[in-house]
């Protein structure tokens, strides 16, 4: 493989920070942390304009036929300045599950509203027994003529209180092997029986939700993909889910370097600064080897979804996602410790940093459950 950027791609990485820079400034972020919806329809028509939302789609459903890749640039740059929108929800959720799973007139409808940016969707996968494992949905769906109706709760779905429609996996058959038996649903996020609440979290720039559903009822052609065969084309959006929050966190974790090393430069104590002390020097460069590392593993994870079999790449998508979440946390965390006092104040940005680099750690499966991915799919 080769991971050097092409042009096309340093000029989109180009684009997409000054984007970030202009459009979503700390002070833009703040706000958006206290606001109950967490964006705005301005920036959300404006990230349409940048074709963010077709770059993953498939042309002939009005999208970019883009890869992983280039969406990975992308999310680097959200995650550099933290980026309140329903993107990731949307793209990497909604989206690629309908990709993975859906019927041509799924596609077509979906889709195409997608990439033009009149829709917003995403996935509820956890439940209150939590766990990224096909044994862990357990939600009901109750077969009902040509439907089914679903019944039980989803929780921390990302974005949900601003999705058109939510893909939702739930159990329509028992077995030995959990992950048989798993369907996948298109339900409209205002049904009758959805009741979408937001959940108290650590990170307010992504807003988290439980979703109750009570006798919702799902046509045929809410099925998405086989029934009891959702498992499969799940696993796939997931992958590419790790990969997007890996980014975001290298992302995040390249700025907070930048914001120590920077600080380090000018701060003075025993009339010199700072950087010039040994701990805090081997603190910077350890916080520059970290997050090379991670850039590195991410970019091969985000190569291998376009250009692997399913079994490797799945074993990237896990490594990228224990690798880059752990990095993001640990160099905000070191970042902290540079700055001292001030970095645990509520004025300095860095805390955001951490909040979301510790909160898309726990997203999707922790460090501990893609640790043991990789050992079961290595062995």
């Amino acid at each position: 493989m080769d991971i050097n950027l092409n042009e096309d791609q340093v000029e989109m990485m180009r684009q997409a920070r000054r984007f970030c820079e202009n459009e979503t400034p700390m002070t833009f972020v703040r706000e958006m942390f206290e606001d109950e919806r967490g964006f705005t329809d301005d920036l959300w028509n404006k990230m349409v304009e940048m074709g963010w939302t077709a770059m993953l789609i498939p042309e002939q459903y009005g999208g970019l036929g883009m890869q992983m890749t280039d969406l990975m640039l992308v999310l680097m740059e959200h995650g550099r300045a933290v980026v309140p929108s329903p993107l990731f929800s949307t793209v990497l959720l909604g989206a690629e599950a309908i990709i993975a799973a859906g019927s041509d007139a799924q596609k077509e409808k979906y889709l195409t509203a997608i990439a033009e940016g009149s829709m917003r969707g995403t996935l509820a996968l956890h439940e209150p027994g939590s766990g990224a494992n096909p044994g862990y949905i357990q939600m009901e769906a109750r077969k009902d003529g040509d439907g089914f109706i679903l019944s039980g709760t989803k929780l921390f779905v990302t974005d949900a209180h601003a999705a058109d429609f939510i893909v939702c996996p739930a159990r329509t058959k028992a077995g030995i092997d959990p992950a048989d038996g798993i369907t996948l649903f298109i339900v409209d996020a205002k049904a009758p029986g959805v009741a979408i609440s937001q959940l108290p979290v650590i990170d307010r720039t992504r807003k988290l939700c439980a979703i109750e559903f009570k006798n919702v009822k799902v046509g045929k052609d809410g099925i998405l993909g086989e029934a009891n065969k959702g498992w499969s084309p799940l696993c796939k959006v997931i992958r590419k889910a790790c990969v997007g929050l890996a980014a975001e966190c290298i992302g995040a974790a390249e700025k907070a370097m930048e914001i120590a090393i920077e600080y380090a430069k000018v701060r003075v104590q025993f009339d010199q600064p700072i950087g010039s002390f040994q701990a805090i020097k081997h603190r910077c460069a350890q916080m520059y080897v970290e997050v090379e590392s991670g850039r590195s593993l991410l970019y091969y994870a985000a190569w291998a979804q376009d250009n692997t079999d399913e079994q490797e790449a799945a074993i990237a998508a896990s490594a990228a996602k224990v690798l880059c979440t752990e990095t993001g946390k640990n160099v905000a965390g070191s970042a902290i410790q540079v700055l001292g006092g001030i970095g645990f104040s509520w004025e300095h940005e860095i805390h955001f940093y951490l909040k979301r680099t510790k909160a898309s750690e726990l997203a999707f499966g922790d460090t501990l459950y893609h640790r043991e991915q990789v050992v079961s799919l290595t062995t």
